[in-house]
């Protein structure tokens, strides 16, 4: 190998200047090692190769040369501080999303406050987690995923709906149909009633009415919300004639199941529909088809009050005044006026008005007098059902 000492080189250095001495014997390699070697033999710090290692060929065999590598260049790492956060353990529960622990300061009114959906409210919040009254404390778990048919504390299962939860359904259905109804049946006599959400024997006898009309199964049931006869009275526009009710000519169908009267002319007329009391237990009114009407009596010496042979008023319910303005249809059982007319069969056979719809019922016939006449009364009579039905 050939060596070039440090102080030939410096030498040269000296004499040439900017010009660099060209060795034709040796490559870079052979300067780069000659310059360490006799460095290194003056007992010098050893230079480091400034030639890339991927240059460089294979290292001597007869004096190996210890490179040490230069200090890594100062440099300052900045390392971004770390933000520890502390979550709390998810609660053992079947659905932690579904459970609420209570806190300190906790009620009933600010969980659903917390909450969007619009069914959970204080009363269906008890029911469903089963509290008596608004009352909680600290660390209590509640179940805030009303009517999903889950406990979400344990997992199992809940047999039945939400009690709060369907009570409210069952309001703004009942508050619906109510004013349905009265929008079907007030125009034909029907007493308007209250549209206050509450079913009872009013609104159970204009469902049955309606049902009758439109030629459901008849009953006098409350109606199912959601159910398919539900969307079918609220899509009905006008209230029809029932099915097989209508004949020719001026009819009065009295209805036993519902306790209603409607009257009609022809087929494609309805006039009137009543509520009626019939005959109850023992003294039912008779079921008749198409039955002529006989006789009428506005019982004029007693402003239309008309006492019976049979059941005189000391006998009959004196809330009745007896009979107003009767019409006859078979033998003693007849339509009359009376103050009481009950939702359910209360009279001994006949057929009870108010005073004001029997008022109407014997205009629309025309009559003004006495008459034993079919001719002149000209209407035909039919009964039929029966209140046990429903």
């Amino acid at each position: 190998m050939r060596v070039l000492r440090i102080a030939s080189v410096i030498g040269a250095a000296l004499v040439v200047g900017a010009c660099t001495e060209v060795i034709a014997t040796g490559s870079e390699d052979a300067v780069t090692e000659g310059v360490s070697e006799g460095l290194a033999r003056k007992g010098a710090t050893t230079i480091e190769s400034t030639v890339p290692p991927s240059s460089q060929g294979p290292a001597p065999t007869e004096e190996p040369v210890t490179t040490s590598a230069a200090p890594a260049p100062s440099s300052t790492t900045t390392v971004p501080a770390t933000t520890t956060t502390t979550t709390e353990p998810p609660l053992a529960v079947h659905d932690a999303a579904c459970v609420v622990e209570a806190q300190p300061g906790d009620s009933l009114g600010t969980i659903v406050t917390g909450r969007a959906d619009e069914i959970v409210t204080g009363a269906s919040l008890r029911a469903e987690n089963g509290l008596a009254d608004e009352l909680i404390v600290p660390g209590q778990l509640l179940d805030v995923c009303v009517d999903n048919g889950l406990d979400d504390i344990t997992g199992e299962q809940r047999l039945e709906r939400n009690a709060a939860v369907v009570e409210a359904e069952t309001v703004a259905a009942v508050t619906a149909q109510q004013a349905k109804l009265n929008e079907l049946l007030v125009p034909y006599g029907f007493p308007e009633m209250p549209v206050d959400g509450i079913s009872g024997p009013v609104t159970r006898r204009g469902l049955c009415a309606t049902r009758l009309a439109l030629g459901l199964p008849v009953n006098r049931s409350d109606m199912e919300p959601g159910s398919v006869e539900e969307q079918f009275l609220l899509a009905t526009p006008a209230l029809p004639i029932p099915p097989n009710v209508a004949t020719d000519g001026r009819w009065i169908f009295i209805d036993l199941t519902c306790q209603v009267m409607l009257t009609g002319e022809g087929f494609d007329r309805l006039v009137h529909l009543f509520p009626t009391s019939t005959g109850e237990a023992g003294y039912e009114t008779r079921r008749q088809e198409r039955t002529r009407a006989f006789r009428y009596n506005p019982a004029r010496n007693n402003g239309g009050w008309h006492n019976s042979s049979t059941y005189p008023v000391d006998i009959d319910n004196p809330l009745n005044g007896n009979m107003y303005k009767p019409l006859y249809f078979d033998r003693g059982q007849a339509i009359h006026g009376a103050n009481n007319v009950p939702t359910s069969p209360r009279s001994k056979g006949c057929a009870r008005l108010r005073p004001s719809h029997q008022d109407a019922l014997v205009g629309w016939l025309g009559l003004d007098g006495p008459t034993g006449s079919r001719d002149r009364i000209n209407a035909t009579v039919t009964a039929r059902g029966a209140y046990g039905l429903g």
